[in-house]
């Protein structure tokens, strides 16, 4: 499932084992992230892995769901069904200003 515009350009690839509820929920979350916060300028590439393990080499993948940002670089990393937004936004370095200021008082 892809979704892209131009611009600057978002590519992002969420690595599941089949669809068990951790990854479905993993995808969701993601996409509305992705909605909320990348104005539908990004990619998600879902890879089950499953159907192709030998992908989970190229980006050294040891625990599943994992969600891998390709670009914009560096390479980022963050396991698990990304329910926790904050902890994505941070991981993602999508840190909007209105989260910043009320996550440090939380």
């Amino acid at each position: 499932m892809k979704k892209q515009k131009p611009g600057k350009s978002w590519e992002l690839r969420l690595y599941v084992a089949g669809q068990t509820p951790k990854s479905i929920l993993a995808f969701a979350n993601l996409k509305k992230i992705c909605e909320e916060h990348l104005a539908g300028e990004y990619t998600i590439e879902v890879i089950d892995l499953l159907e192709n393990p030998q992908l989970a080499a190229g980006d050294q993948i040891l625990a599943i769901p994992t969600l891998v940002r390709k670009l914009p670089q560096p390479i980022k990393k963050i396991i698990g069904d990304l329910s926790n937004t904050e902890r994505v936004l941070v991981g993602l370095d999508l840190r909007p200003s209105d989260v910043n200021e009320s996550a440090v008082g939380s």
